[in-house]
């Protein structure tokens, strides 16, 4: 064999070489709030069997009809990125239809209480994490976008950033959407309080600058883009900073599976600024 023919040999063989990628992992962590099992899936970074070091953890939150599983259905490369960003993933199953809160009308929708209460220990618990807000952070994808903003907002003690993509950042624009009414906030008439309460363009009000690292971020024909860009300006007019960025793209898959790129490396930049 020429050396041109074993140069051409050894090329081959290479593309059939194991690529290193995270190991993914799916639980069921039992829920006292949902009075239920809920699935989640973890994803490890390639080393973590074989070193003794603690990791950041990202929690990545599903759309509306969605669960633990979507996201690595989506971006299957997310187990590779785990291992490229060295953090650990976090996909909860977040409900059908959830939005991330304690729903004031429905004493078994409770997932704030889940994913702040008891997810988020279980996690610290099984997993070697660094457990604390500098090497935490929470974003997602539509209704998930919701959920990463209103939950960090709410508990800034346990989260230094957090994300949205394509968001639905103001839910009282969608009364009659996605079971709102019937199953989570209650009608508007009797109710209108808990909508007020429970939307991320109100509860970001309570924040303040440099309380978050924050990155927000819309395709311009998303059905969503008129209320990210009023959350935009509300930040503006705030005096918080934030990363907030609009690119071509409609409320899909194709947006998401690149969006979600960006993300995951303003959330490495994040880690990294907080370890010494």
């Amino acid at each position: 064999m020429n050396w041109k023919n074993y140069i051409v040999v050894i090329g081959t063989l290479m593309l059939f070489l194991p690529v290193h990628a995270g190991r993914i992992i799916t639980s069921e962590v039992f829920s006292e709030s949902l009075h239920a099992k809920s699935a989640c899936m973890v994803i490890l970074p390639d080393d973590y069997d074989s070193s003794l070091i603690s990791y950041p953890v990202l929690y990545l939150l599903h759309g509306y009809g969605g669960n633990e599983q979507s996201w690595i259905k989506l971006k299957p490369e997310l187990t590779a990125a785990a291992d490229e960003h060295h953090f650990i993933i976090v996909c909860p199953d977040g409900g059908y239809r959830s939005w991330y809160l304690d729903s004031p009308i429905d004493s078994t929708m409770r997932y704030e209480t889940f994913i702040i209460r008891e997810l988020i220990p279980w996690i610290d618990k099984n997993y070697r994490t660094k457990a604390d807000r500098a090497h935490r952070a929470i974003t997602g994808l539509s209704m998930g976008g919701h959920g990463g903003l209103y939950l960090s907002t709410r508990h800034t003690d346990l989260f230094g950033a957090a994300g949205s993509m394509s968001g639905g950042v103001d839910i009282r624009q969608y009364t009659a959407s996605w079971d709102l009414k019937e199953k989570i906030l209650g009608d508007t008439l009797c109710c209108k309080q808990n909508w007020e309460e429970h939307t991320v363009i109100n509860v970001i009000e309570k924040l303040k600058d440099g309380e978050l690292k924050l990155m927000i971020d819309c395709g311009v024909d998303d059905f969503f883009i008129e209320v990210n860009r009023n959350l935009h300006e509300k930040l503006l007019k705030m005096g918080v900073q934030h990363d907030y960025i609009e690119r071509p793209g409609k409320h899909d898959s194709a947006y998401w599976f690149d969006s979600v790129d960006y993300q995951l490396l303003f959330f490495r930049k994040f880690f990294e600024s907080s370890t010494p």
